[in-house]
């Protein structure tokens, strides 16, 4: 089985550096690594990963940005959303935006490893 294939975007850049050496630990291959919505965007386009890992909290260009702009290069891009936004605004709007998956902080490592298989395998919403 080939590895997958993401791209970390996050607005903190220890949690970046940390989320991909975990990341790799668990053999996922992270091709890029982006800091706010817009980069997500501009890696997104540039790299074509199997799934892009997308903080929702960011200042400037958030995830929603992030994530509706990746909608419009490909409808059927794989996003997973992270966040600590437990509100049902951020999640309706989540799912209004066609998200894969939404993980909330603080996350288990190995969940969303198992989430990033799932969606690989089914590319239904999850919520985690």
């Amino acid at each position: 089985m080939k590895m997958v294939r993401v791209v970390v975007v996050d607005d903190d850049i220890d949690t970046v550096e940390v989320f991909c050496e975990y990341l790799q630990i668990k053999g996922v291959d992270v091709i890029g690594k982006g800091y706010d919505g817009k980069s997500a965007i501009e890696l997104y386009e540039k790299l074509r990963p199997d799934i892009i890992l997308l903080d929702v909290m960011m200042p400037d260009y958030d995830g929603f940005y992030g994530l509706a702009g990746v909608r419009v290069i490909d409808p059927a891009a794989k996003v997973i959303m992270v966040t600590a936004d437990l509100t049902s605004d951020t999640e309706k709007k989540l799912k209004k935006l066609n998200t894969s998956a939404i993980v909330y902080k603080p996350y288990e490592i190995d969940g969303i490893v198992n989430t990033i298989h799932r969606i690989i395998k089914q590319p239904e919403i999850i919520t985690q």
